[in-house]
């Protein structure tokens, strides 16, 4: 097995000697990531026989009720992490605030950012679930980090990546110089790489969106929706299928695997949440790894690594895939932009604007 495959292990030491000055630091952190993964899979894999399943009367940072093996997940991730001295501070999906960082363990150049339990609405059916991960450096190494230290463009990240809990068990990572995966090899316990520089598909057949939320879209993702589901016959003159997982792991995987779009757009229901998914810890590291294999991300208005973070918990829309119908998409809103601001009640001439 290991005479002709690269091991997770060993391709980092390969990206570290392209880099002499490297200290090696990046790649025991992405390790230990690696090993709360390995965990996180066993649980999943035991499902109803591990007694994890079901629900807490507990609810995340974003108000969510948090499934059992959330909790387990989250827990995982920070043991395997608070100990190694390269991290200086965590935060996650699952938590208020930033972890605090054992007095008894020194702090380090780095931050972690994580969803421990993506999609986990789905354990107790039985569906694909994965874990999502952020790595930025630490603007004062060494010390406690504090909340302002996180809020970083996600352009900084120096890694991201996500782990998938499917049949086999995935790590799909990126530490900027492409996309990479990694299969679990359950015997050995080892990851090993099974799908070197991951390529976004340029051309798009697939859409993927939550059509329940329909009569809240704006103009411009109704219009994009309704011009793929015309198919052959309608403007785009090529037929689409429509895919929802309500597991952003399991929506960015087979982005990457065959292609697509996905979308999570801004809706019109409440406008004090202009968006569904988290920026930090779930938005960014997608966006870092779509770039990265070719493929763009976007608010549907802006590019979604260009963001500087106001909060930890700061939700966005989100739309990433294949990068023609990404731009395509940006197009919409910008055609609608236009319409809105010279509808003639609205417009500089209408009844509610003076020329002054």
């Amino acid at each position: 097995m290991l005479t002709d495959r690269t091991t997770l292990t060993q391709f980092l030491i390969e990206e570290r000697r392209r880099y002499p000055g490297a200290s090696g630091e990046l790649n025991s952190l992405i390790l230990n990531v690696a090993l709360a993964c390995k965990a996180i899979a066993k649980r999943v894999a035991y499902g109803a026989l591990g007694g994890v399943l079901g629900t807490e009367a507990s609810t995340n940072a974003q108000g969510e009720t948090q499934q059992r093996l959330d909790l387990v997940a989250n827990d995982l991730f920070l043991r395997a992490n608070e100990w190694g001295g390269v991290i200086s501070g965590m935060v996650s999906e699952e938590l208020e605030a930033p972890h605090p960082i054992p007095e008894r363990y020194p702090r380090g150049k780095y931050l972690l950012a994580f969803d421990p339990l993506d999609g986990s609405s789905n354990i107790d059916v039985n569906v694909s679930v994965g874990s999502i991960f952020s790595i930025l450096r630490a603007p004062n190494s060494g010390v406690n980090a504090a909340v302002e230290d996180f809020l970083q463009p996600g352009s900084e990240q120096v890694c991201a990546g996500y782990a998938i809990y499917g049949p086999s068990t995935m790590i799909v990572l990126t530490v900027g110089t492409g996309v990479h995966g990694f299969t679990l090899e359950p015997q050995l316990g080892e990851f090993i790489l099974t799908h070197p520089a991951i390529q976004v598909q340029a051309a798009a057949s697939e859409f993927a969106i939550n059509a329940s939320n329909s009569r809240f879209w704006e103009p411009a993702v109704t219009r994009y929706v309704d011009e793929c589901l015309a198919g052959s016959t309608g403007p785009r003159g090529k037929d689409f299928t429509m895919r929802w997982v309500a597991s952003l792991v399991a929506e960015t995987h087979r982005i990457l695997t065959r292609g697509g779009v996905f979308l999570y757009p801004r809706e019109m229901r409440d406008p004090a949440k202009p968006g569904q998914l988290c920026l930090l810890y779930e938005a960014n590291p997608v966006a870092f790894i779509i770039e990265q294999a070719g493929g763009l991300a976007s608010t549907g208005r802006a590019r979604v690594l260009d963001i500087a973070p106001e909060d930890l918990h700061q939700r966005i829309p989100f739309i990433f895939g294949a990068r023609e119908e990404v731009e395509r998409i940006e197009q919409y809103h910008r055609d609608h932009s236009v319409v809105e601001d010279d509808a003639p009640l609205y417009g500089s001439r209408g009844l509610f604007r003076t020329n002054g």
